[in-house]
């Protein structure tokens, strides 16, 4: 059977040997000697400032909605993972969607001044499949009007635009580690941000608002990456170089075969990490057919993202017509590290000939 995906693990003596370490020490959460490596780690490869690891990847964006004090209403995409809009609603704010740019898939940052009202806290946008918004642009409207950013930024892991790490742009980026994701620690996330007063800040919502043992800054939940989680992340960063080179190849020969498909268009100097490859087919029937079609051969993609967030049952607004009309027709393709050539070439040819 051939998922959309497949976690990739290290071999399981170079984990137990790292894991050994919190065994030794006694120490398996509460911000150990592994987390701090691995941040460490990570703040170095990502040439970020600050990185907060924590134990999932939804959290993060609750706490920065929570760091920034915003209230009223969020501006946010309806193309993404539900946790984007989620996060919003569990902290008693309110989405209010705007469409998407039809090729980069990214929220179409020409239509957000229209939907800015004296309600508005800020923008919680969604970096597509790795792909970056128009940032530049998204921050000259957020600064004109006064809002926070936050970057949902979950497929991001090591993508850089115009030669900086996407994790740099806004007030906050948020990142996951699931086991799913190009980087992973079983399960985990990341908060990042520039300013060194909110990250501050951000740390102690991460941790029960702690300020010491017995006091504390202020309102906090339990966010913290465990040791366990952070072995998992050592183990698999040594192999991150071998991963992208690897999924690279693989998107090459997608990108190559179905070229007669839409496909993803990546924004100009961007720095991809080759997160996912969805491709996009002329119909909704188009696309069940050939996903029945694969399923017959034990393979199955991902109808990603899909529904279209505008039409939870939870949210009220006005609909998003592109997003709606992409996510019907929209899937990603199975994609993981050691994906055999073979078993690819089966893929692209079913796809051709459904």
């Amino acid at each position: 059977m051939i998922n959309v995906t497949k976690t990739f693990l290290p071999p399981q003596a170079e984990y137990n040997a790292i894991l050994k370490k919190a065994w030794d020490a006694g120490w398996i959460t509460n911000r150990g000697a592994l987390v701090e490596e691995l941040e460490a780690r990570l703040k170095e490869y990502l040439n970020v400032p600050n990185i907060l690891a924590t134990t999932n990847g939804t959290l993060p964006l609750q706490i920065a909605i929570k760091a920034l004090g915003l209230t009223g209403e969020i501006i946010t995409t309806p193309f993404s993972y539900v946790a984007t809009t989620s996060s919003i609603v569990w902290e008693c704010c309110t989405p209010v969607f705007v469409d998407i740019h039809p090729e980069y898939l990214t929220i179409d940052e020409t239509k957000i001044e229209a939907a800015i009202t004296p309600r508005t806290s800020a923008i919680l946008a969604t970096h597509v499949f790795g792909n970056p918004c128009a940032v530049e642009e998204i921050e000259t409207i957020a600064k004109k009007h006064n809002l926070k950013v936050i970057y949902d930024a979950a497929h991001c892991f090591g993508v850089t635009y115009k030669g900086k790490s996407i994790f740099e742009y806004g007030d906050v980026s948020t990142c996951s580690f699931h086991a799913t994701k190009v980087f992973h620690t079983g399960e985990g996330g990341a908060l990042f941000t520039n300013n060194t007063a909110l990250f501050d800040k951000l740390f102690y919502h991460h941790n029960f608002g702690h300020k010491g043992a017995l006091e504390f800054y202020g309102l906090g939940i339990n966010a913290k990456i465990s040791e366990l989680q952070a072995a998992m992340g050592l183990a698999v960063f040594p192999y991150i170089d071998a991963i992208l080179k690897d999924r690279k190849r693989i998107v090459e020969l997608y990108a190559k075969e179905l070229n007669e498909f839409q496909q993803l268009k990546l924004r100009e100097e961007t720095q991809w990490n080759y997160a996912y490859f969805p491709i996009l087919f002329d119909s909704e029937e188009q696309l069940l057919k050939v996903s029945s079609s694969l399923n017959e051969k034990e393979i199955f993609p991902r109808r990603y993202f899909y529904p279209s967030l505008d039409k939870l049952p939870y949210v009220n607004g006005t609909t998003s017509p592109i997003s709606q009309r992409i996510s019907k027709r929209i899937m990603c393709l199975p994609l993981f590290y050691k994906l055999d050539v073979n078993i690819q070439s089966s893929i692209i040819h079913i796809i051709k000939g459904s």
